[in-house]
This record gives C-alpha cells, sequence and structure tokens, in this order.
C-alpha cells in the first residue's frame, strides 16, 4: 500500500493522483457491446441461446435458460439449515428497514380551493442483473429485489450468469426469499440488452439495477433511456478512519475484506498517528497469507490500497469529503461527531463493533451504493429508484385561475407562447378570439 501523509510538500500531488488513479478496467468494450446488443435486439432469443454457449460454456438445448420452480424448489431445499437462517434474517431485516423508506403522498389545499400534491406510485417491472463470475452474491439478490418488491413493483425479472449452466443454491433460495421466480441463466451484455428491448422469452422491463463487469457496465450506458438504470457501478471501495486507540488487527482485516472484492477494489486507511499506521500494516502482512482470496487482495492493495496520515481530524474530513467513498468506516472515540461533518459518502459505519460487512449483509441499509466518488451526487439503492413520482393540481371552480391566471399570462407573453397565455384567458373571460 502506498503511504502518504499531510505533512509531506508533495502531498497535495500524491493526493491528487491517488484521486485521479484509473480502477475500473482500460479495455474498451463499447463496440462489443454495441454489437452483442445489436444482435439480441435483431435475433432475440436465438442470439442469447448463442451467445450464453459461447461465453458461459453451456448449451441452452439441453439447460433451458429460464429457470423452473421446481429447480428453485429444491435449491432452497437443498441449502444448510444455518444458511436459511441466515438468510432468513438478513431478508426481515432489510424489509423491515426499507419499509420505513416508504414516502408518503403530499395533498395541500389553498384558501382559492386550489388543491395540489404529490403521488408515488411503483414501477410496472425491474430487472435484477446479479453476478456471477468471481464470485455469487445470493446477498445481492436480497438488496435489489426486497426494496422493489417493497415499492410494489409487480413484475422481477432476474438475470444472472450461469457458467457451465450451474447457479448457486443460494442465490436461488435468495430469490425465492425475495419473491422472485422469473428467473434466466443469461448474464453479460446480453442479459443487459434482452432485459431493455425484450425477446420473446424476456419481456422487457422499465429499470435495471445490479452491478456486473465492464460489459454489462457498459450495456447499461449504451441502453439508459430505452430503460432507467440504478447506476454505472465501479470497483468497490472503503476509507477507515482510526484512532491509536483501535486494535490494528480489526482494521488490518476490515481493509483487507475490501480488498478481497476485486484487483481493481480500494481500501485506504486514515489516521492521525504514524506508529499506528505502520502496525495496521504490520496486520495487513501477517493475515493476508491466511485469507482464501489472498492472491486478489494483496493485488488490490499494491496496485490501490493507501494510508494517509493526517495532522487532525479536520484534515480527515476534509480528505474523505473529496474521496466520497462507497463505505466510510469511523473507528473512532466519538464517530456521531465526525460523521455530521462529513457530507459525502455512499454508507458509514460509527464506531469500533460496526464494520462494513455488517452493512453488506444483515444490518438493513441497502450495500448497493455509489463508487468512483460518485457519492458527491448519488445514493445507494432504495425503495425511491423503483418509484416515479407524479404531480398533480386539481382547481374545481375559477377561483384559483381568477387569483393565478394573470400572472400566469404576463409571463407566457413574456416568453412568446401565445396559445399558454390563450389558454388561460380564455377561461378568465378574457381575449377571445375572433368568430
Amino acid at each position: 500500500m502506498r503511504s502518504l501523509a499531510t505533512t509531506d510538500p508533495d502531498f497535495p500531488g500524491d493526493f491528487a493522483a491517488l484521486l485521479a488513479a484509473p480502477r475500473a478496467t482500460q479495455e474498451d468494450v463499447r463496440g462489443a457491446v454495441a454489437a452483442i446488443i445489436a444482435e439480441v435486439r435483431e435475433r432475440g432469443d436465438a442470439a442469447l441461446a448463442a451467445l450464453t454457449a459461447r461465453f458461459d460454456r453451456f448449451d441452452p438445448a439441453t439447460v433451458p435458460l429460464r429457470v423452473g420452480a421446481a429447480e428453485i424448489d429444491a435449491a432452497s431445499r437443498a441449502i444448510a439449515p444455518e444458511r436459511a437462517r441466515a438468510l432468513a434474517l438478513a431478508a426481515a431485516r432489510i424489509e423491515d428497514f426499507h419499509r420505513r423508506q416508504m414516502p408518503p403522498d403530499l395533498a395541500t389545499e389553498e384558501p382559492t380551493g386550489l388543491r395540489l400534491g404529490l403521488r408515488w406510485t411503483p414501477l410496472d417491472a425491474v430487472g435484477l442483473y446479479v453476478p456471477g463470475g468471481k464470485a455469487a452474491y445470493p446477498s445481492s439478490v436480497l438488496m435489489n429485489a426486497i426494496p422493489a418488491r417493497v415499492a410494489g413493483v409487480r413484475r422481477l425479472a432476474m438475470c444472472v450468469p450461469a457458467p457451465g449452466g450451474v447457479l448457486n443454491p443460494l442465490v436461488l433460495a435468495a430469490a425465492r426469499l425475495a419473491g422472485v421466480d422469473e428467473i434466466y441463466r443469461v448474464g453479460g451484455a446480453q442479459a443487459i440488452a434482452a432485459l431493455a428491448f425484450g425477446t420473446a422469452m424476456i419481456a422487457p422491463v422499465d429499470r435495471i439495477v445490479g452491478p456486473g463487469n465492464a460489459y454489462v457496465a457498459e450495456a447499461k450506458r449504451q441502453v439508459y433511456g430505452q430503460v432507467g438504470i440504478d447506476a454505472i457501478a465501479g470497483p468497490s471501495e472503503v476509507v477507515v478512519l482510526a484512532d491509536a486507540a483501535n486494535d490494528p488487527r480489526l482494521v488490518a482485516i476490515d481493509l483487507l475484506a475490501q480488498a478481497e472484492h476485486d484487483e481493481a477494489a480500494q481500501a485506504i486507511l486514515i489516521t492521525d498517528d504514524a506508529t499506528f499506521a505502520a502496525r495496521v500494516a504490520a496486520a495487513i502482512a501477517a493475515e493476508l497469507p491466511t485469507l482464501p482470496r489472498a492472491a486478489i487482495a494483496g493485488a488490490s492493495l499494491a496496485a490501490h490500497g493507501a494510508v494517509i496520515v493526517v495532522r487532525g481530524w479536520e484534515e480527515a474530513v476534509a480528505l474523505v469529503n473529496q474521496l466520497a467513498p462507497e463505505h466510510l468506516e469511523l473507528m473512532v472515540a466519538e464517530p456521531e461527531a465526525l460523521f455530521s461533518r462529513i457530507r459525502h459518502a455512499g454508507a458509514a459505519f460509527l464506531g469500533r463493533f460496526a464494520p462494513e460487512a455488517l452493512g453488506d449483509y444483515i444490518a438493513g441499509p441497502n450495500h448497493v451504493l455509489p463508487t468512483a466518488r460518485s457519492a458527491r451526487f448519488a445514493s445507494g439503492l432504495a425503495v425511491f429508484d423503483f418509484l416515479k413520482r407524479t404531480t398533480w393540481i386539481a382547481a374545481p371552480d375559477a377561483r384559483a385561475l381568477g387569483e393565478l391566471g394573470p400572472a400566469a399570462i404576463t409571463l407566457a407573453e413574456a416568453e412568446g407562447l401565445g396559445a399558454h397565455a390563450r389558454s388561460i384567458a380564455l377561461r378568465l373571460g378574457q381575449n377571445t378570439p375572433p368568430a
């Protein structure tokens, strides 16, 4: 991991380089993705079958792309009881937290009788993309599907890559818990194209959510406008603010927990104690070889990890607001006070006993969060992503129009929009056009 210190005269340039360093793949996949989308639009299910055979190495003629109810039932029964209980607990907590987010409709009435309001309605259909490459993520199924169900979405269609035609039973069990029974063994850009434009087998949806590789991200970018999307997800990241009162091993393992996601993941420690920083580095060196995904975590830390020593927490807060991390851990004596000064973070974890992994699985808030500094302007997945707002205006008689109309006429005429002005004026008995 690179080491930086705010006392170093080169720190501004070094920190700027850290911010600007690319982490997502530099491969230009735009042309390949456009070709896949075009093929799916033209050939539909035949293209899905051919692309699946090519990329996931199984024959859809023998292993159907649509997952049947019997297979979902069998997978749900096959998982170990303790895993079933853990999934059920996670699902219940995620549902409870997201139900508390549901916004109320708005309605007001003015003395003139004019009534104004806002109504929330769910989307009709949502596509869920679940990664299936380097690891299987049943937690992602819960985090993407449950808020949609809570919002009232009637149809959820899930696509998940299945190398060799095999799906992880935990993924299917999580889908069953979340109320998803429309599942396809289709991954990559072809899955995004099918969800966006539809085929004979897969009806189109209104919004696509869920992370994926560079091809999935680019496909979501290219179909945006035809459908809505949640975000263009980048590699995962964490910033840990920790003082010297912490156990360095706990800080080290939290950094490694993020690094083991992907070689492009990023883990950054910010501390006000150089000696403690060295102890954390030593703990990382001791812990890393013991991890099942040591090679991935090591590559991530070597390429993108950093330790930043600051002179105080004011400097730390300023750096966090520039980093705008996906995950922020505040392992300090008074985390709430520090958190009150943080403006940009996808999700915050306050205190020494609130590791980011708790939020990944079981706490309740969503783990689908803005990456690549997009927490400056974006938020994590929520019920709001599956709802639309419709405003409404009701006028039972001419009283409100008589009071507000003249100002509206003035503004319409100032903009040169005569029909706009006349639509109000005629109702007020003014400016009647000649017969």
